[in-house]
C-alpha cells in the first residue's frame, strides 16, 4: 500500500512504473490498469497513473463502502453517481499514460457554529473510500481505491506574533520543559512537547519531531557522572576517576541571553539601509578605495560583473582596469563632471588631477555603427570618447594623478563605445606596472622584453592578443596583453582577394607578419617583477613546422597558410613568502599552425572566380594556454616513510608517533618542563589505576561489608 501528497512520491516514480506495466502487460492493444492501484490520502488530493490503450475509455467516481457481511468492497460500476464531494481529473502525460487526480471539493475548517456549512464538524473530517473506475463503454476495464483519511484544519485564532511563551530563566536552571513550545495556547507544528497539541495533531508529525534540546529532549546523565552507573557493572576505576556533579550544573545552561525583551517595531521589510558615511583610511593599503578631500570615493566609470556600466565606481588602491562602455545616443550627452577633482594622498596631503586634452579628429574607432555618422541628426561637440588616467605612488601614497582625456565631435544617433582605464605607476611616468613581487599574480599581464644589444639590457615589450571591435577586421582589431593564468582564445578576420590568393608565397608571409605583431618580444620575464638583467629573462622559442606545400596550388586556393598562432606558457611554483605560493614562468613556446584557404565561389554565376576583385573574410585566430609544473624542491621521502605508510603522519588520520605529542619539543602550547612535568603525572595516574584497580575494588567491598 502507498501512501502518497501531492506531488511527492507518484511524480517520482511515474517513468518506471509506467515502463514496469508496458513490459509486464501481455496484450498492450486492450488492458488498462491503474498504477498504483490502491492510495491512502491524508490530505485532499491523491495522484495516480493509468497506462494503457486509452482510446474511448471513460473515468468515473462513486463513493463506497465494504459490505457488513463479507469486508469486501462492491464490485466496479460505470455508472456514473452525484458526487459533490469528490471531483476526478486527467491529464494526457504521454502516448499510452493518462495521470487521474482525485481532489476533495470541500474546506477542512473546524466549524465555529452547527449552522456553518462547508466545514468539519468534528477533527477527524473525511474518512471514506473511493473507486475510481475506466470504462470502455459499460464494461469496467481497471478501478483505483482512495481511502481518505482527512483530519480538519486548526488554524490560530489570532495573530501568532501576538502571543508569546515566557520561558523561564535559563541561567540559573536547566532548559525549559519544552523550548520549542514558542507560541502561547497554539499548538507549534513539529513540537512534540507542545501542551496545547492534541493527539489528533501529534499524529500528525510523530516522526517528524524536533530532536535535541530545542525539542525538549534533555540529554541524558554523561558516563563520566559517578551518579549515572550502578556499582553492579561498574569497572575497578569507575569509582577513582568518576566526576560528582549535581545535575543542576548543566553544560547547557548559559546558553541563552537574559536580558530585556525588545518589542519590534511595525516596518516595511523593504526599507533601506542606512550607509554610514565613508571614512577614509589613514595610509592607502592594495585594494582600499581612493578618497576626495571631500571624504567621497574617487570614482570613474567601469563595468559590473553583470556587463552593465557604472558611471559611478570607486577606485582601488594599486588595482589596475580597463573598461569600455557601450551606449546608443539618441541625443547628445550630459557634459561630464569636473575631473580636476583634489584626493587625499593617504600621508595627510592632497593631490590634484591634472588633465591633458587630446583631440580626436576621425572618432570612427570608437563608433560601432559610422554609417549613421553621415546621415542627419545634432551634431555633439567636444564628446569624451576616452578616460586614461595614470597613477604615480610610492609606499603608501599617492604622488600624483593624470588623466587624458580624448574628445571629439560626433553625430547623434550612433553607438559609442567609451574607453576607461587606469594605470598605478610605481616612480616616473614612464615605468610600468608589475605583475607581482615576486611571482606572477593570476589576471596580471604577461611581461617581454626586447634585448638591446648596445646596452646590454632588457626593454619591456608586449604579449598582446586579439581584442576586436566594431567590424572585426585585423586592420582595425586593438590589441590586449595577455593575463597570466587564464586560458584564452581570441581572432579577427582578414579580408583577401582573388589576386591574393594566387600569390601563395606573399600570403603566407602578410599572414605571418600579421600575427608576428602580436608578440614582439624576444625574452619574457620570469618573475612579476623584473629587473634589466639577462638573467631573470628566457628567450622565446618559435616552433617550425615543416609544412607539405604544393608547388602549385589551384587557382583560388593557398595551403599552409599560418592562421593560427599558439602561444604555449609554462610555470612553475618555485618558493613559498608568507605562505603564498610564488608562480614563475620558465619558458614560452610559439607554434604556428597551418590551414588552407580555398575562395568560395557560387557555381550559379558560372566564373565569378576569375573576377580579380572577388574578396572574402578569412578567420586569423590567436589562443594562449598555460601549463603549470608543481614545485620538486621538497626533499625525497625515506625508505620508511616508502615501507611504512601507516606510521606516516602525513598520509594518515591517525599519526601513532604523536600519541606523545605533549611530551615532545613541538608542542608550544606551555613551557616544556610544564608540559613534561604534567605529562610524567599523568602517566603516574595511569599506573596507578591499572596497578591498583582489582585491590581498590577489595578494599571498597571490604569497606561496605564492615559498616553493615
Amino acid at each position: 500500500m502507498l501512501k502518497t501528497r501531492p506531488g511527492v512520491c507518484l511524480h517520482f516514480l511515474s517513468r518506471t512504473l509506467i515502463l514496469i506495466a508496458l513490459l509486464l502487460r501481455k496484450d498492450a492493444s486492450c488492458d488498462v490498469a491503474f498504477l498504483p492501484s490502491v492510495l491512502v490520502a491524508s490530505g485532499p488530493r491523491a495522484s495516480a497513473f493509468l497506462v494503457g490503450n486509452l482510446t474511448n475509455v471513460s473515468l468515473t467516481i462513486s463513493s463506497v463502502s465494504p459490505s457488513s457481511d463479507t469486508g469486501r468492497l462492491p464490485p466496479a460500476s460505470c455508472i456514473r453517481s452525484n458526487l459533490s464531494q469528490w471531483t476526478v481529473s486527467e491529464e494526457l502525460m504521454g502516448k499510452g499514460s493518462l495521470l487521474v487526480s482525485v481532489t476533495l471539493n470541500r474546506g477542512l475548517q473546524l466549524c465555529s457554529s452547527t449552522n456553518d456549512t462547508d466545514c468539519c464538524l468534528q477533527p477527524l473530517c473525511v474518512r471514506e473510500t473511493v473507486m475510481v473506475c475506466a470504462c470502455l463503454g459499460d464494461v469496467p476495464q481497471a478501478t483505483l481505491i482512495v481511502q481518505a483519511q482527512i483530519y480538519a484544519q486548526l488554524l490560530p485564532a489570532g495573530p501568532v506574533s501576538e502571543n508569546k511563551t515566557v520561558i523561564p530563566n535559563q541561567v540559573f536552571q536547566p532548559l525549559g520543559q519544552c523550548p520549542c513550545d514558542l507560541t502561547a495556547k497554539v499548538c507549534d507544528v513539529r513540537c512534540c512537547c507542545d501542551q496545547d497539541c492534541a493527539p489528533e495533531l501529534l499524529w500528525l508529525f510523530t516522526g517528524q519531531c524536533l530532536p535535541g534540546l530545542f525539542g525538549g529532549m534533555i540529554s541524558p546523565v554523561p558516563d563520566y557522572i559517578c551518579s549515572s552507573q550502578s556499582a553492579a557493572n561498574t569497572p575497578d576505576w569507575f569509582p577513582f576517576l568518576c566526576v560528582t556533579s549535581p545535575m543542576e550544573n548543566n553544560p547547557f545552561l548559559g546558553l541563552f541571553y537574559d536580558g530585556t525583551t525588545l518589542t519590534p517595531k511595525p516596518a516595511p521589510s523593504f526599507q533601506a539601509q542606512q550607509v554610514a558615511t565613508p571614512v577614509p583610511p589613514t595610509t592607502y593599503r592594495q585594494g582600499a578605495p581612493i578618497f576626495t578631500t571631500d571624504n567621497q570615493y574617487f570614482t570613474i566609470p567601469q563595468v559590473s560583473m553583470l556587463g552593465q556600466c557604472l558611471e559611478k565606481a570607486p577606485v582601488a588602491f594599486l588595482q589596475n582596469f580597463e573598461a569600455v562602455c557601450v551606449r546608443s545616443l539618441q541625443s547628445c550627452p550630459a557634459a561630464p563632471s569636473e575631473l580636476s577633482v583634489v584626493v587625499r594622498d593617504g600621508q595627510g596631503g592632497v593631490v590634484r588631477v591634472a588633465i591633458m586634452d587630446e583631440v580626436i579628429t576621425d572618432p570612427s574607432l570608437f563608433l560601432s555603427s559610422p554609417a549613421n555618422q553621415a546621415a542627419g541628426g545634432q551634431l555633439c561637440v567636444n564628446v569624451v570618447l576616452s578616460l586614461s588616467y595614470t597613477f604615480q605612488w610610492k609606499g603608501n601614497r599617492i604622488t600624483a594623478i593624470s588623466v587624458t582625456r580624448r574628445i571629439g565631435n560626433i553625430t547623434s544617433g550612433v553607438t559609442l563605445t567609451t574607453r576607461y582605464s587606469a594605470v598605478f605607476v610605481n616612480g616616473n611616468i614612464s615605468a610600468q606596472p608589475n605583475s607581482g613581487n615576486p611571482g606572477y599574480q593570476v589576471g596580471r599581464p604577461v611581461i617581454g622584453g626586447v634585448l638591446d644589444d648596445a646596452t646590454g639590457a632588457v626593454g619591456r615589450a608586449p604579449i598582446s592578443l586579439w581584442q576586436g571591435v566594431r567590424d572585426g577586421l585585423c586592420s582595425s582589431a586593438d590589441l590586449r596583453p595577455i593575463p597570466y593564468g587564464i586560458n584564452s582564445t581570441s581572432g579577427c578576420l582578414m579580408l583577401v582577394s582573388l589576386l591574393d590568393l594566387n600569390n601563395c608565397i606573399q600570403l603566407r608571409e602578410t599572414v605571418r607578419s600579421t600575427l608576428a605583431t602580436l608578440v614582439p618580444a624576444t625574452f619574457v620575464s620570469r618573475t612579476g617583477k623584473p629587473d634589466f638583467t639577462l638573467s631573470n629573462w628566457s628567450r622565446i622559442t618559435t616552433v617550425v613546422q615543416n609544412s607539405n606545400q604544393t608547388a602549385a596550388d589551384p587557382r583560388g586556393v593557398c595551403s599552409g597558410v599560418p592562421a593560427h598562432l599558439h602561444i604555449h606558457i609554462r610555470s612553475v611554483v618555485m618558493e613559498t613568502i608568507n605562505r603564498v605560493p610564488q608562480k614563475m614562468i620558465q619558458a614560452v613556446e610559439l607554434n604556428f599552425k597551418a590551414s588552407t584557404w580555398r575562395l568560395e565561389c557560387d557555381a550559379t554565376q558560372g566564373a565569378i572566380c576569375m573576377n580579380p576583385e572577388l574578396t572574402q573574410s578569412f578567420p586569423v585566430t590567436s589562443s594562449v594556454t598555460f601549463t603549470e609544473a608543481p614545485s620538486s624542491t621538497q626533499s625525497p621521502m625515506s625508505r620508511f616513510r616508502i615501507n611504512f605508510t601507516e606510521f606516516d603522519c602525513e598520509r594518515n588520520d591517525v599519526c601513532w608517533p604523536e600519541l606523545a605529542f605533549p611530551l615532545t619539543p613541538y608542542y608550544t602550547g606551555e613551557p616544556y618542563s610544564q608540559a613534561l612535568a604534567k605529562g610524567l603525572i599523568l602517566v603516574f595516574f595511569f599506573i596507578a589505576v591499572s596497578v591498583l584497580g582489582t585491590p581498590w575494588r577489595q578494599i571498597r567491598q571490604a569497606w561496605s561489608n564492615s559498616s553493615l
